[in-house]
């Protein structure tokens, strides 16, 4: 399974984890999330996603972007991932993804977004 694959699993792995919704139920906000060379437009209505949009959309307004390579996330979502590899601000570090845009709703639900951009970890993965 591709990461991009793995990432459009997204709206089911987080209906299925109410603790992390009712934790972003003061959340509202419209990011981009790019997996690869492959954008996904994610609107987040009160800790829930109402929508997930993969690929392309022109002119589309986001609060904010992060970016990774392939490896990146593919590396990211491992079971245990390796140090450098576990955290979203450690793959800036690494020069694997970057952020961009109004930061405020990111870092005002930090965790939140840590543990949502962490959900595909829970996909098996392929053999």
């Amino acid at each position: 399974m591709s990461p991009a694959e793995r990432f459009a699993r997204l709206p089911d792995l987080l209906a299925a984890d109410t603790d992390l919704r009712r934790r972003g139920g003061w959340l509202t906000a419209d990011c981009r999330i790019d997996i690869g060379a492959e954008p996904f437009y994610l609107t987040l209505r009160e800790g829930a996603l109402a929508d997930l949009a993969r690929g392309p959309h022109l002119l589309r307004s986001v609060a904010f972007s992060i970016s990774g390579t392939e490896e990146a996330w593919q590396r990211h979502w491992q079971p245990i991932p390796e140090p450098g590899w576990h955290d979203i601000f450690a793959l800036t570090k690494r020069g694997a993804a970057s952020m961009q845009g109004d930061l405020r709703p990111l870092l005002q639900n930090l965790q939140y977004f840590k543990d949502l951009l962490a959900l595909p970890r829970r996909l098996a993965e392929a053999a």
